[in-house]
């Protein structure tokens, strides 16, 4: 879907760590954009453009711009929480260029007409490329199938009841089929509800503490294990979304090892946080699905390493401040993501020394880009002739994460007041700088 459309000029990013996995480049490179918006040349030493800007990258990450797979932008219908223009601003101020957009919203993504209104919307007010993830059923509501051929030539990239697992199995049956035939992924919110009615936090020693009802493993797992099988009679590229337990993990790891096409993600709440973040009913850390234990991190950390987990996605999920405020049970579940996920994944399994700054890259471009049939277009990779998105990471820049600086609307994170290290310090979509924190930066 275009996004908000800002004339490019010439532009030279000079002298960067060129990291770019699609192409297994990791060099000190320059690269050179056009005035149309795409690459021109790569390589060591270019010339200045006449009539153009030169960037002095040294000591910067130059990467494909960054794609996040799951993206709530709220809009239509929960425009006190997020719109399209704050939302995209917000992925810009954390490096990404590229958004797919979460279908539960109010109406849902479940029809043409629909995704015409949002590529409409889109057109006016994004500030990065937002592509849509559309329903698997009817108003989400796991009765009646979405029209998945219609939607995906609509230009849906993905087809998901996200917020909801579809918990009839024959009409999953269905879906899974129809989203094969259209060459799409399907991304699966994994929780039966029959197993989590009045559950808010993880089952656990907390929980029993807080007096809260507990939400087991067993409810993400079980819908994991359904759903894999029906992945093997259908042939359907199956998504785990924002993974969470160390048995959901297990049930992918032997998924892949049988040559399933499945793979997952993982959330940087989830790398990074336990259950015990909610102690004194702090709401903003309540989450769907919940933080669990720190044997559960282990095990998502790892399963990165391994190659289990492919995707990094932040399920980014605002609220406004009254929402959060509510009582613990009361309150709505979800995290902002996209302004802090960059180096919240560095801490987690950068620093920590599991991987390298090219594997968390191909993390945030390649294989999102894989998931949602993004390639096609050239998302996820820097190719002479392509479109030239751009992220400039300063892997060493300090900073805290203070409410007043939040791009979007809401600001419901436990995160708040903590201090990073790595952060994007300038987004180029199309060639055009939508985000520029350089000077601050250097």
């Amino acid at each position: 879907m275009p996004h908000h459309a800002s004339p490019a000029i010439p532009l030279l990013i000079k002298g960067g760590r060129l990291i770019d996995p699609a192409t297994g480049t990791d060099a000190t490179l320059d690269v050179a954009i056009g005035a149309d918006g795409r690459v021109d040349a790569i390589g060591p030493d270019l010339p200045e453009l006449p009539d153009g800007r030169t960037i002095d990258a040294s000591g910067l990450i130059v990467a494909p711009g960054l794609i996040d797979p799951h993206v709530h932008l709220r809009e239509p219908g929960g425009e006190h929480k997020e719109t399209i223009r704050s939302g995209t601003a917000a992925a810009l101020a954390g490096g990404f260029t590229t958004v797919c957009c979460m279908p539960n919203t109010t109406p849902a993504l479940d029809s043409p007409r629909v995704l015409a209104d949002l590529a409409e919307r889109c057109q006016r007010t994004a500030q990065c490329r937002v592509y849509p993830v559309a329903a698997g059923s009817i108003g989400r509501k796991g009765e009646q199938p979405a029209p998945i051929q219609a939607l995906a030539a609509g230009g849906a990239v993905g087809i998901s009841d996200d917020g909801d697992a579809i918990a009839d199995p024959a009409l999953m049956a269905h879906v899974l089929a129809q989203t094969a035939k259209a060459n799409l992924a399907f991304m699966q919110h994994c929780q039966d509800p029959t197993i989590t009615v009045g559950s808010s936090m993880h089952d656990g020693e907390v929980s029993t503490r807080l007096g809260l009802v507990g939400w087991p493993r067993h409810a993400e797992e079980v819908i994991i294990e359904r759903d894999i099988a029906l992945v093997e009679q259908t042939g359907c590229s199956y998504h785990v979304q924002h993974i969470s337990s160390a048995g959901s993990v297990e049930l992918v790891r032997a998924a892949r090892a049988r040559g399933l096409p499945v793979t997952a993600e993982a959330s940087p709440h989830h790398l990074m946080l336990t259950h015990e973040a909610c102690e004194g009913f702090n709401t903003l850390a309540k989450m769907n699905p919940p933080l669990r234990e720190q044997s559960d991190v282990e095990s998502i950390r790892q399963a990165v390493v391994e190659g289990v987990i492919t995707v990094l996605a932040t399920d980014h999920a605002p609220h406004a401040k009254h929402e959060k405020e509510q009582p613990f049970e009361d309150a709505p579940f979800g995290i902002i993501g996209l302004e802090t996920a960059l180096p919240l994944y560095a801490e987690a399994l950068v620093h920590t020394g599991l991987i390298d700054w090219p594997r968390l890259i191909a993390l945030l471009t390649v294989e999102p880009a894989r998931l949602c049939r993004l390639e096609r277009l050239g998302l996820g990779q820097l190719a002479l002739g392509g479109p030239a998105d751009i992220t400039l990471i300063d892997a060493d820049h300090r900073w805290t994460f203070e409410e007043s600086q939040v791009a979007g609307r809401s600001a419901n994170s436990p995160f708040l007041g903590r201090t990073m290290v790595g952060r994007a310090v300038a987004s180029i979509v199309a060639g055009a700088e939508r985000m520029d924190r350089l000077v601050a930066a250097r």
